[in-house]
């Protein structure tokens, strides 16, 4: 493993956790070997996130919540769903149709969003849930098998995305940041991949190479011709060139509706701005952020920030209309977050629901990191969730 100064932050791994991360550096050290000696980062987050049994989103680890390594907004409140039901209940009504939600973590989203559209009167047809992992699908089972009977019989687990296109709503909340990067450095004035390789030790540590041409013409186009003129040396940051992929086949399974993606991200001119020099990368464990994705592995979650601006050019390329962009905090604003603070039956409940809210909406907190963007496909009537702001112009 690499020397860390993460590592003297971090708490320390149980003998169990650290044999785990043993396996799974073993299983990456020996993709090295076999690629050659070198490793696109790409390839080793997919490694070390998704690897059957052993990586981060495959493995048994608890993830997600107070005990786990990070905390999403519907776990922080009910309020997310509460106020995320508004905008469902007008695409379910105008298409009768359903919601797919993708990555659904421990089913927080799903239980709140479902209880209130109940109390809508606005329940889709079916919920389908896809969830890349088994043990969260589990999980997300024993949660919602507590629902009403009426809510329950609507859930569904699919294996795959769907064969016919489905009406309704399509929900992916920090869904994309958890999509492999491949990570791109300048060094005396050229652009050099970074990737991972072997140290003489058998420790993993990071090594460039010259870009390919796929990486090398996604760079130009992000940064120009001449990027040394423009950036400062050591400039290191990523792209995902798996979100035009992915934006398309969530496209081409959405016959008319909404799909909403929710995650912490910037617009393209601030996302690759001088000043953001060491990139977006980062990496969780236990209510921990730091940036060394070699220690951990297996048990640690590894993402990087949403070049929004690449979501809607895939979106346009997959005849998706880009119908809506703002903050968390105008979103959830806009959609009546102070109308459910208002309804707390009681004092106590009102306080503790303001406390949530301000992590929901606070700047320091989620509400400015986190943006929402709204994709439609055959739907014309306007989102109130962005009534009160909408930044497409800065995409």
């Amino acid at each position: 493993m690499s020397v860390s100064g993460a590592r003297s932050m971090l708490p320390a791994l149980t003998p169990d956790e650290q044999r785990h991360s043993e396996a799974v550096a073993a299983a990456i050290r020996a993709a090295i070997t076999a690629a050659g000696g070198w490793l696109s980062f790409e390839r080793f987050m997919e490694l070390a996130l998704y690897a059957p049994g052993l990586g981060y989103y495959s493995a048994g680890a608890f993830k997600l919540g107070p005990g786990g390594d990070f905390v999403t907004a519907p776990e922080m409140s009910t309020l997310f769903g509460g106020c995320l039901a508004a905008e469902c209940a007008a695409v379910l009504a105008a298409t009768d149709g359903e919601i797919l939600e993708l990555g659904a973590g421990t089913g927080a989203l799903a239980a709140s969003l479902l209880s209130a559209l109940d109390a809508r009167g606005a329940l889709p047809r079916r919920y389908a849930i896809l969830e890349v992992s088994a043990d969260l699908a589990a999980r997300q089972r024993a949660r919602l098998g507590t629902l009403a009977p009426h809510l329950r019989e609507r859930l569904v687990w699919p294996e795959r995305l769907p064969d016919a296109p489905l009406r309704g709503v399509i929900l992916a909340n920090e869904v994309a940041d958890a999509l492999p990067v491949r990570r791109f450095t300048l060094r005396g004035g050229e652009l050099q991949e970074l990737g991972v390789a072997l140290a003489s030790d058998g420790a993993l540590q990071d090594a460039a190479r010259p870009p390919d041409e796929r990486l090398a013409a996604a760079c130009r186009a992000l940064l120009g011709e001449r990027p040394g003129e423009l950036l400062p040396q050591g400039y290191t940051s990523e792209v995902n060139l798996r979100l035009a992929p992915w934006i398309a086949s969530l496209g081409a399974c959405l016959e008319r509706g909404a799909l909403l993606l929710i995650d912490y991200g910037l617009p393209r001119s601030h996302y690759y701005h001088p000043q953001r020099a060491a990139g977006t990368l980062r990496c969780h464990f236990r209510q921990r952020a730091h940036d060394d994705p070699l220690i951990n592995l297996g048990l640690q979650d590894i993402t990087a920030w949403v070049d929004f601006t690449r979501l809607a050019e895939a979106a346009v390329d997959a005849g998706l209309e880009v119908s809506g962009f703002a903050t968390q905090a105008a979103f959830l604003g806009a959609l009546g977050l102070e109308r459910l603070l208002a309804a707390a039956p009681d004092a106590v409940a009102h306080a503790r629901l303001a406390g949530e809210a301000r992590r929901l909406v606070m700047p320091e907190e989620m509400g400015e990191a986190f943006k929402v963007m709204a994709l439609t496909r055959g739907y014309h009537a306007p989102l109130a969730g962005f009534a009160w702001q909408d930044l497409r112009r800065l995409l």
